[in-house]
């Protein structure tokens, strides 16, 4: 945790740089005060900003000008050395640049001109590229597996690619580790703010301090069927899913402003003083929030939760694959709805009643209980294949709460002794078999760990939960 006074002079260097959260009432020893204030919420998401007085839905918050901005294009402006250097590696993808140059940045040091703002910077992240064999593993389920083994394959990939760059600049040799990296990148992907002229985006002082906060309302709900027209064709319906998935990602409290020159954030609704303000960047799932920010929502209106699927329900239509899912709240997407009540139906018949399916129609009481039948049958197997219960990760989510709750390193260390089960292959994992080994242990490691583990336990056990509200929904008869 930093200091009131280590993070004033990061809000005092903000100040004189251009950054208010006041259009008419600038003040120098601080960018907040009128309109926001750092404060703590331990259950929604740590250190974030909170509302000092009344504000009203789509009032300007917070203003940061371009020039403070952190981006590829202004740190390359200002040092022609690394100018060069970025010219010689023409295929480097933008965020490749934008992590090298933030690794090039800090390595210069308190000579950095973002430095008050690069020392504020969290020291790890649990974005799944972190995630290690055990985290990954505890995950249960392929999908999410297989995109953690991806992520993690991405970010070496990128580094490697890198490399020779990182050598011919010469920055200091912790910097040009994978580890180093790792922990760009994961600020680059968890940090990073929308600007059109760089697709790795921008790092924004102090607006980088708002918390997330999920769209809500525009997701399909399987019994709002009537959303569609009847008469409509599967291309209209298909093309009005992406206008809906792209105003979905379209969704900010804030962006660049060219008039401005500036970065400028809203209040995404009316906030009563000491609330927290949070800014909604996008739609996102709970595993994609686990891997591009490295926390997760207990209730999330767009999580997406993926059982394994017949190939003849894939071929019985044309929905693409990814719209075939079950909402967190336990209803089946429109697209699978609709996907298995063709297949429930004759082949032979599936041309006449094609129409009414993708309407979202119910074809007939008999067709309805099939589908019923199947999505509680598979939904059934799933949670009988997986290794552990409900009832069980909702233990084991107590048992690390106790244990992340141990200040002393001792106790830390002894208490993770007394647990069997997943905790024996936790230890074993991180190196600790016996007490003495626990005793000279890293507890901040061990914590690290924990924090990583315990993410996974809650997806795991959130995708559980849906699946069983999905098996208990009843859903709409004619």
């Amino acid at each position: 945790m930093e200091t009131e006074g280590s993070l004033g002079s990061l809000l005092r260097w903000a100040a004189d740089h251009g950054i208010s959260d006041s259009v008419d009432q600038p003040t120098s020893h601080s960018c907040l005060g009128h309109s926001l204030c750092v404060s703590f919420f331990p259950d929604t998401g740590g250190r974030g900003l909170a509302a000092v007085r009344q504000l009203k839905k789509g009032e300007l918050v917070l203003r940061a000008p371009k020039s403070i901005l952190l981006t590829t294009q202004s740190l390359s402006l200002e040092d022609e050395k690394l100018d060069m250097a970025l010219k010689r590696y023409p295929s480097l993808s933008s965020t490749q640049k934008l992590t090298f140059c933030l690794l090039y940045e800090i390595s210069k040091g308190p000579s950095s001109w973002w430095f008050p703002y690069l020392k504020h910077l969290p020291q790890s992240y649990d974005i799944l590229a972190t995630f290690g064999e055990f985290e990954k593993q505890a995950l249960q389920v392929d999908y999410a597996i297989w995109a953690t083994e991806k992520a993690a394959l991405k970010s070496r990939t990128d580094w490697r690619g890198v490399e020779g760059l990182m050598q011919e600049s010469n920055i200091k040799s912790q910097l040009q580790t994978f580890k180093a990296w790792l922990w760009a990148s994961a600020t680059i992907s968890s940090r990073t703010l929308y600007v059109p002229w760089d697709e790795a985006g921008c790092l924004c002082p102090v607006g980088d301090l708002f918390n997330y906060a999920a769209p809500e309302g525009e997701s399909f709900n399987a019994v709002d069927v009537l959303s569609f027209p009847s008469h409509a064709s599967l291309n209209d319906e298909l093309e009005l899913l992406e206008e809906q998935r792209d105003s979905q990602w379209a969704l900010t409290d804030g962006g660049f402003e060219e008039n401005a020159s500036a970065y400028c954030f809203y209040a995404r609704e009316s906030y009563r003083k000491g609330e927290q303000v949070l800014l909604s960047y996008g739609t996102y799932t709970n595993l994609e929030l686990l891997e591009y920010y490295g926390f997760l929502l207990q209730e999330n209106p767009n999580d997406k939760v993926f059982i394994p699927i017949e190939h003849d329900i894939y071929g019985s239509s044309s929905w693409p694959k990814e719209s075939l899912y079950i909402h967190q709240n336990g209803n089946p997407s429109f697209a699978l709805l609709s996907a298995l009540r063709l297949w429930a139906t004759h082949p032979n018949k599936r041309r006449g009643v094609g129409h009414l399916a993708y309407a979202g129609s119910q074809l007939s009481v008999k067709n309805e209980i099939l589908v019923m039948q199947w999505l509680s049958k598979n939904c059934h197997t799933v949670l009988n294949n997986l290794p552990t219960s409900i009832e069980e990760d909702n233990q084991l989510l107590c048992n690390i709460a106790k244990v992340q709750d141990l200040q002393v390193p001792r106790e830390l260390q002894k208490t993770l002794l007394t647990y069997g089960g997943e905790f024996c292959a936790f230890l074993e994992t991180n190196g600790v078999v016996n007490r003495d080994e626990a005793e000279s242990h890293s507890s901040q490691k061990l914590k690290r760990s924990l924090d990583r583990w315990k993410l996974a336990v809650q997806w795991r056990l959130l995708y559980k939960k849906a699946l069983v509200d999905c098996i208990g929904k009843k859903i709409r008869m004619v």
